[in-house]
């Protein structure tokens, strides 16, 4: 029967392959335990997930969160629906491959100095702008400036407030030149505010117009409605296989569910976790439940009573069931949190740290050493927040009571909730967005003067490490101080991490990827457009 069997599963693998549902990486696993050789399974692979992407059609997308108000100055890019059209038709010097590594947009390769002070990019040659210009060392400076600055409100500023200077070195390279060193600079030029458009004659940045250097062209654009765009013959990387993309922006997540059932468009991006059994239940569909770098916390501010107490923060910890949160409200469409920052979608993901588990009765104990039996807390919430979270708060409470602790679920409104409650309420629950590195999320969130210090949290050591992590070239000397920063947060800190909510989006059978998915944003990394194809 053995024979039989593996055959079985080969086919079935080959099958999953041909319809984006399966990795490399795991087809290989899978491949091998079946019985095939390694040169086998990769020939298997080729014929496969790797039969040509084929070039035509209209790509149809259903869009969340669009709005009038949307614009074309990458400082203020803020919904997914500009992050989403951003990466169609402009371009970035990097850019986050499917399989989570760093991978070249506009800049074909990168060098540090050893101290990591200065990087040089080198620019593809054939790189052109919509317009028909040349993409020059000028339009990357000019593009790079307007988010720097004395007063610069971009919401890139933060991010490159170390660039001292940027030359133009007159080979089609530039060097970024910096106050500090940081072994992340090519990971934060992914960022989806640093777009690259054409200079201005006076050096300033030309955004107004629209022009990209992308895979796709604007022919028509109406912000929180509809966006059209065609094939730019000029694009200088890989992909583009559709002819045309037509984005519809659909908020209401019910109407974007209907229409790609009904096949009114071919994808839809933002799908809702409770219709996911439904959904994948539909023949004609393909859902893409992708782990990402986003997360639910739930920050205390360590500087005031009762969260000034290590025993209390680690008894909270212990008072959660992350599992039954991910089942019971993100009906499985998230990875567990171990109350570090530090996704599994992340480079130097520290796995060799000891996942924590409901414990109760041990939390009852370091309460009785704390002096803080029957402990009564409030924590904030609202449903602007994420996805079920006041659901998640009041389940939260069921599993503490275990531990005789009492939490008090307060429902803020929705309205003014980043302004009048979080870092303004001593406990409450936040969603953040997905970063590239630990090093953007620790120093926004965790390092000790971060204006984004949510938890108010100082650790000495942390800090330390922080900075040597910013000028450590060496991958495995960083993988080894993230892990420790990771062990010092989840042990002292002060925010309970439950999970990191996945992106979840569906399309038609014949619209096809390679099986591997940017866990940066949704729609591959937003890169979708660029990345995927129709199969007839």
């Amino acid at each position: 029967m053995t024979k039989p069997h593996n055959q079985m599963m080969i086919d079935r693998l080959a099958d999953a392959a041909r319809e984006g549902k399966i990795s490399r990486r795991s087809f290989m696993n899978y491949s091998m335990a079946a019985g095939m050789t390694a040169s086998a399974a990769t020939g298997l692979w080729g014929t496969s997930a790797r039969a040509e992407p084929k070039r035509g059609g209209t790509w149809r997308l259903a869009q969340h969160d669009g709005n009038s108000s949307d614009n074309h100055d990458p400082g203020t890019y803020l919904t997914f629906g500009m992050i989403n059209l951003a990466h169609i038709y402009r371009s970035y010097l990097t850019q986050i491959n499917p399989d989570q590594t760093l991978g070249g947009d506009l800049a074909t390769e990168w060098s540090a100095t050893p101290d990591a002070r200065e990087w040089t990019f080198k620019l593809a040659d054939n790189a052109t702008f919509h317009s028909g210009g040349k993409v020059t060392a000028n339009d990357v400076i000019a593009s790079m400036n307007h988010h720097r600055g004395e007063g610069n409100t971009s919401a890139a500023a933060a991010l490159l407030a170390d660039v001292a200077d940027i030359k133009d070195n007159g080979d089609n390279s530039v060097t970024f030149v910096l106050n500090a060193p940081n072994a992340d600079l090519p990971w934060l030029l992914t960022d989806y505010h640093i777009a690259i458009c054409p200079a201005n004659e006076d050096g300033s940045m030309n955004w107004q117009s629209g022009d990209g250097c992308g895979p796709y062209k604007l022919v028509d654009n109406e912000f929180g409605v509809r966006s059209y765009l065609v094939r730019h013959d000029g694009w200088h990387g890989e992909g583009a296989w559709f002819d045309a993309i037509e984005i519809l922006y659909i908020n209401d997540p019910n109407a974007r569910q209907t229409a790609v059932v009904t096949g009114d468009v071919d994808s839809a991006s933002q799908m809702e976790n409770k219709t996911l059994a439904l959904l994948q239940r539909d023949p004609n569909l393909e859902i893409d439940n992708v782990p990402s770098a986003a997360a639910v916390t739930m920050p205390m501010d360590t500087s005031q009573a009762p969260f000034d107490n290590p025993d209390v923060r680690m008894a909270l910890k212990l008072a959660v069931n992350r599992q039954e949160l991910v089942d019971k409200i993100q009906f499985g469409a998230a990875t567990i949190g171990n109350d570090f920052h530090h996704s599994p979608a992340m480079p130097y993901f520290p796995e060799s740290i000891e996942q924590r588990e409901y414990d109760p009765d041990q939390a009852k104990s370091l309460l009785a050493k704390a002096g803080m039996e029957g402990l009564t807390v409030q924590l904030s919430t609202a449903d602007a927040v994420t996805t079920g979270a006041v659901d998640a708060a009041v389940l939260y409470s069921e599993h503490a009571k275990a531990a005789g602790i009492n939490i008090e679920v307060v429902r803020e409104p929705n309205d003014g909730y980043y302004s009048d409650v979080w870092m303004s309420k001593p406990w409450c629950m936040v969603q953040w967005g997905a970063r590239p590195t630990p090093d953007v999320m620790y120093s926004l969130a965790y390092k000790d003067d971060a204006a984004w210090n949510e938890t108010r949290w100082q650790n000495a050591r942390f800090n330390e490490l922080l900075l040597q992590g910013k000028s450590e070239l060496d991958d495995a000397k960083r993988a080894g101080i993230y892990t420790e920063m990771g062990q010092i947060l989840r042990d002292d800190g002060g925010a309970v991490i439950p999970y990191f909510p996945n992106f979840v989006y569906a399309r038609r059978k014949n619209v096809r990827h390679t099986g591997e998915l940017a866990a940066s944003w949704p729609m591959d990394g937003a890169r979708a457009a660029q990345r995927w194809w129709f199969d007839s």
